[in-house]
């Protein structure tokens, strides 16, 4: 194998000390699934419990009073970190599962019948088909799948000769958790307006490694999960248009979302509390938003370099390894997954981890593209902002230790 002096350099980029889970002697390459948290957002986690905690939107007392403020600040922050124009647009929920699953009950539930058609690619997360699948079962619109190109990134070419009236949704990841490509969303956005459908954007894995803006994306629905955006798990956002939001029904039903109970009629807030109902996960939001603080004085775009260098040098590293098929573009963000010919990807996952080196091994909710690249799995090693040089070096020193095992 080469050397990693033989590679464009690193930037220097020392964030490692604020990850107290992460040992000196433990590489952690599983960000894709779900991120590290910095001390700030543990300390930001403590304070929140051990000593400003109270419920929101209810209590007359102070600390209530403060609690609901520090909430609702904390939407602010989300808004103006993916460029929504309001904070009205920000819709807290669980993760982008819950998100997606919003969608598809509420705007999908009204606007889709029989005879339409939605547009999704053969690269999506289970949480972007299945959702989509329960509500076709029920209504009875189509579901069709945009093919993979060459590079097996989204064919948009492909996806602008499908596109028909009868499309009232395109809804894509931004970025695919197994393979790291990147949406074209401009082209996307064009393809969709062509016959004036929904975009959808799944942000789980762009959110956390790229500057995003709403705006700029000109989606309808953008969807991420806080955990993997160095915050806490529990926590999530689906972002709307104000106007697409004010024209979907509640999906639940509870305290913190009405506006008037009768026996007779009930009537909702405004959005995002329509969607809200019951106690929300405060310390989550507060977390999310600490996370934020945490990402924007290092800066996006700064991040972005760091995690493409690392994403490059991985690559260039480890073509060298017998039997080592790599997938997805040279130029995959944050993401990489592969194969070794003869050794299933869970036997990599298990020696790698006897070296300290922690990956993921699987289908990755992803079981569709499996199937397109024809295995039942990959191993998949994905950055963060703490990761380093070493990292890649004891990933591929382990994985001279699974070959010298297996072949």
């Amino acid at each position: 194998m080469s050397s990693l002096a033989e590679i464009d350099s690193i930037p220097d980029f020392k964030h490692r000390a604020d990850f107290p889970a992460i040992p000196e002697n433990w590489s952690y390459l599983d960000s894709a699934a779900t991120a590290q948290k910095p001390k700030e957002v543990i300390d930001a986690i403590y304070k929140a419990y051990a000593v400003d905690y109270a419920t929101v939107h209810r209590g007359v007392y102070s600390r209530s009073a403060d609690m609901t403020i520090a909430y609702e600040k904390a939407r602010e922050k989300i808004a103006r970190f993916i460029g929504a124009k309001t904070a009205d647009e920000i819709v807290f929920v669980r993760g982008a599962t819950e998100a997606i699953n919003l969608v598809a009950q509420t705007w999908g539930a009204a606007n889709l019948k029989q005879g339409d058609r939605i547009l999704i690619s053969q690269l999506e997360h289970h949480s972007n088909i299945v959702p989509w699948q329960l509500l076709r079962d029920r209504i009875g619109f189509a579901i069709d799948v945009i093919p993979l190109d060459d590079e097996d990134r989204i064919d948009l070419d492909a996806a602008a000769d499908m596109i028909r009236p009868e499309h009232k949704l395109v809804s894509l990841a931004h970025i695919s958790n197994v393979l790291g490509s990147v949406l074209d969303v401009s082209k996307a956005r064009k393809i969709a307006d062509s016959v004036g459908a929904k975009l959808l954007i799944d942000g789980c894995q762009s959110a956390p490694h790229l500057s995003v803006d709403v705006a700029e994306l000109g989606c309808d629905f953008f969807v991420f999960s806080g955990h993997k955006l160095y915050g806490p798990t529990g926590i999530g956002v689906l972002w709307a248009k104000s106007d697409v939001l004010a024209s979907m029904a509640p999906w639940q039903g509870g305290g913190a979302m009405i506006d008037q109970v009768t026996f007779e009629k009930t009537t909702y807030l405004d959005p995002p509390a329509r969607f809200e109902a019951g106690t929300p996960h405060i310390v989550g939001s507060l977390g999310m938003a600490a996370a934020i603080d945490y990402l924007e004085k290092i800066g996006m775009d700064a991040l972005a370099r760091h995690e493409a260098a690392l994403t490059k040098a991985a690559r260039k590293r480890l073509k060298d390894v017998k039997g080592l098929r790599l997938f997805g573009s040279d130029d995959s963000a944050a993401i990489l997954s592969f194969s070794i010919e003869g050794i299933h990807p869970h036997d990599i996952g298990t020696i790698l981890d006897e070296e300290g080196v922690a990956i993921r091994a699987g289908h990755h909710c992803a079981q569709p593209l499996m199937a397109h690249l024809n295995v039942p799995a990959t191993a998949r090693a994905s950055f963060g902002l703490y990761n380093e040089e070493k990292d890649i070096e004891r990933l591929a020193a382990g994985l001279s230790r699974v070959v010298s095992i297996f072949l």
